[in-house]
């Protein structure tokens, strides 16, 4: 008869081993060497926390600085970024490509199309920027009066950077080596209807051209794909947009019919692609004073931007799986 094999209740020498596979446990003489103890990592939670109690530690000593914008980078990095992590990364799933296209430092003029019935393409765009870019850039994003006229979105615009949409303004901060963001077609593209989606509307008359010649900075067409479909706009009330003096009051197949719940964007899938920069410094000390050239480079930039919006459409096979 084949002599019985004894199996040790604790699976062999296992307890003799360290987690790291080295042999461990009792040494001659009776003594046990303890194991080692695994470093722990703090939870997301946990280092949340600790950055919230260090912001309100600074705020308290007064350990921050506000530019002459009124632009408080401690506040948007602590307190107003954040809430755009989820959406960035879970709800859309940007995927921002060329973000090397964009300098590390130095001024620039970031120009994009603009949609959605509410413009969180602008916020997104600034997050890919911040977040993902090799220098994490803070963009300085130049708006219409309704938002700083409007109360505590215009307060909170100031502190997270943005401006009037005005050639001094932007003059400045590019000369300052600042990277600046400019949506030309304004409410006009923003607030466009479904059936119009990814038709580029009028660039105006070229005022961000001027500003880019005048400072001599690079231009960089940023096209964004995804923003045309968390809101499709199939009317307008224009009484209601009277009454609270917005340029329009949007219909969604959600919203006004649901309420608060349709103010909750789609989860469409984002593009974001950033261009390679047009040069301005070449054209010499006054081109900006070259009506033709400003009208030139105005349409250069919005046909690479239409043009390359037109290619991740065709990129694109589903609105929500991209």
């Amino acid at each position: 008869m084949a002599e019985a094999r004894v199996i040790p209740l604790h699976g062999g020498d296992r307890a003799d081993r360290r987690p790291d596979g080295e042999p461990g446990g009792a040494e001659p003489g009776g003594t046990v060497t303890p194991l080692p103890t695994p470093e722990r990592r703090p939870a997301d939670w946990e280092r949340r926390l600790a950055d919230l109690l260090a912001f309100a530690r600074r705020r308290v000593r007064g350990d921050y600085e506000v530019d002459e914008f009124g632009f408080d980078r401690d506040l948007t990095d602590a307190v107003l970024m954040p809430p755009l992590r989820p959406l960035y990364e879970k709800w859309f799933r940007v995927e921002a490509i060329g973000l090397h296209n964009v300098p590390a430092e130095g001024g620039a003029l970031i120009v994009a199309n603009h949609s959605g019935t509410l413009p969180l393409d602008a916020l997104m765009t600034a997050f890919a920027l911040r977040n993902d870019h090799p220098g994490h850039r803070h963009l300085r994003m130049l708006g219409a009066d309704l938002v700083f006229k409007t109360p505590v979105l215009g307060a909170l615009a100031r502190k997270s950077g943005q401006t009037l949409a005005c050639n001094p303004d932007a003059e400045r901060l590019l000369t300052s080596g600042e990277l600046v963001g400019v949506w030309p077609e304004g409410f006009k593209g923003i607030g466009k209807p479904f059936k119009d989606r990814y038709k580029l509307q009028r660039f105006g008359r070229g005022g961000f051209v001027s500003a880019a010649l005048d400072t001599g900075v690079p231009i960089i067409p940023c096209s964004i794909v995804g923003a045309e479909e968390i809101y499709p706009k199939i009317g307008d009330i224009k009484a209601l947009a009277r009454l609270f003096g917005f340029p329009y009051f949007p219909v969604t197949p959600f919203f006004p019919l649901l309420g608060p719940l349709g103010a909750i964007p789609l989860p469409s899938k984002w593009y974001i692609e950033f261009g390679e920069p047009i040069r301005t410094d070449v054209h010499g000390e006054h081109a900006a004073d070259d009506p033709m050239l400003v009208f030139n480079l105005t349409d250069q930039v919005r046909e690479t931007i239409q043009q390359t919006l037109y290619r991740l459409l065709a990129q694109r096979r589903n609105v929500f799986l991209g």
